[in-house]
C-alpha cells in the first residue's frame, strides 16, 4: 500500500463510517436537560462558528455542540447524547445543523431534531463539513461524497449526491467553498477541485502537480482563494516524499506563499489572514497558530506572526464580531483577545 505523510494525519483517528439511524428524532423535553456550565468541552474541538445573535457555536467530538453566550456554554446536543461532532453551521433560517463523522447529521430548529442518515439519501453517515451557498443550498462533505440539499424543495427532504462517479478525484470530501464567480472549491484527502455546476475539474500548480489534503480554504477581500496542501513531489518505493504549504490563487495563477502547514484558515474582517497547521508533515509534535499582515500579503514575504506554539493539534477557527479569535484543539477551545489566550476548559492564561 502506498504511504502518504500529510500535515493532518492525526485527522483520520476520527475520520470513520457508520450506519444510519432514524429519520426524526423528538425527545421529551424533561428527560435530558441542556447542560449548562461555566467552562468549555475537553474534548476534540474541531470547528467553531457563530451564530447569528453572536453566540459561539462549537463542535466537540464525543464532548457535544456548545452554545456560548459570553457567560456560560450550553450543550445543545445533550438530547442527543455522545456523537463524533466534527462540523456546525447556524443557516440562514436559523436552524443549526450538527456534522457527526459517525451518525450522519442532525438539523435542530430550536425545538426538534431531525436526523439524516443514509437511509434519508445522505451521501455517507462521515460528515466533515457543512456549507451553505449563496442561494441557500446547504453542501455536505462526507466520506462518500458530497450531498446537495436544498430546504425549499420537496419539503427540504431532497438529497443529491455526487461522487467519483459524477467526476469528483476523491469520495473523501474535507472542505466547501464558494468563490465569488459560484464555483465550489471543494478539497478531500486526495486531490483538490472545483465545481462549476456541471463538471468537476482538479486544479494543479505551474508545474501540473495536483493540490492534495485541503482541509480549510478561505477568500480574501479580493476574492482570491486561500488553502493549505500538500504536493506529491517523489515516489520512494511505496512512500510519497510530499511537501506541505500555503497557496493563493488569484484567478489566473497559483502562488505559493510559504512551507509553513495549513489545516484551517480564515480572513478576519481587517484583512489578516490566520491560519493553523503542524510543523512537522506527519502531524505529530508542535502545531501554531500564525497571523499574516494584511498590509504584506501580496508582497513576496508577506509578515507573518506567531500566535502560539502548542503540542496539541489546533483546528478550526472563528473570528467573533468583537473581533476575538476563537480555535479549537485536541482538548478544548481557546480564544485570543489580541493580548492574552483564555484556555476555556480551565479559565487559565496561556499568555
Amino acid at each position: 500500500m502506498t504511504k502518504l505523510v500529510y500535515a493532518c494525519a492525526l485527522l483520520t483517528l476520527v475520520f470513520c463510517t457508520s450506519c444510519g439511524g432514524q429519520k426524526k428524532t423528538d425527545l421529551p423535553k424533561d428527560t435530558i436537560k441542556d447542560t449548562v456550565t461555566s467552562y468549555g468541552p475537553n474534548t476534540m474541538v474541531r470547528n467553531v462558528k457563530q451564530a447569528g445573535n453572536g453566540d459561539i457555536l462549537i463542535a466537540a467530538s464525543r464532548g457535544g455542540v456548545f452554545r456560548y453566550d459570553g457567560k456560560s456554554f450550553t450543550n445543545i446536543a445533550s438530547k442527543i447524547g455522545p456523537r463524533r461532532y466534527w462540523d456546525v453551521l447556524e443557516d440562514r433560517r436559523g436552524n443549526l445543523w450538527f456534522a457527526t463523522t459517525d451518525s450522519g447529521v442532525y438539523h435542530y430548529n430550536g425545538k426538534s431534531f431531525q436526523h439524516f442518515t443514509t437511509r434519508e439519501g445522505l451521501a455517507n453517515n462521515a460528515v466533515m463539513s457543512i456549507y451553505e451557498d449563496k442561494a441557500g443550498i446547504i453542501w455536505f462533505g462526507t466520506g462518500g461524497g458530497i450531498s446537495r440539499y436544498d430546504p425549499s424543495r420537496a419539503g427540504g427532504k431532497s438529497f443529491q449526491n455526487f461522487t467519483t462517479k459524477d467526476g469528483l478525484p476523491n469520495n473523501a470530501i474535507t472542505t466547501i467553498l464558494e468563490d465569488k464567480t459560484g464555483k465550489l472549491w471543494i478539497g478531500t484527502r486526495e486531490e483538490a477541485c472545483f465545481y462549476d455546476g456541471k463538471t468537476f475539474t482538479v486544479f494543479r500548480n505551474q508545474d501540473g502537480k495536483t493540490f492534495n489534503n485541503v482541509w480549510g480554504m478561505t477568500k480574501d477581500k479580493k476574492g482570491a482563494i486561500w488553502f493549505g496542501a500538500t504536493i506529491i513531489e517523489d515516489r520512494k518505493g511505496d512512500t510519497l516524499i510530499v511537501k506541505t504549504g500555503l497557496w493563493r490563487y488569484d484567478g489566473r495563477v497559483f502562488t505559493k506563499i510559504n512551507q509553513k502547514g495549513t489545516s484551517a484558515i480564515i480572513e478576519d474582517k481587517n484583512g489578516n489572514i490566520w491560519t493553523t497547521g503542524a510543523v512537522k508533515s506527519n502531524g505529530v509534535g508542535e502545531w501554531k497558530l500564525f497571523r499574516y499582515d494584511q498590509k504584506s500579503l501580496y508582497n513576496k514575504n508577506p509578515t507573518v506572526t506567531e500566535i502560539i506554539s502548542i503540542k496539541k493539534m489546533l483546528c478550526g477557527i472563528l473570528e467573533a464580531s468583537d473581533g476575538s479569535i476563537w480555535f479549537g484543539s485536541l482538548n478544548g477551545v481557546y480564544r485570543y483577545d489580541g493580548k492574552t489566550i483564555t484556555d476555556f476548559k480551565s479559565k487559565e492564561n496561556l499568555k
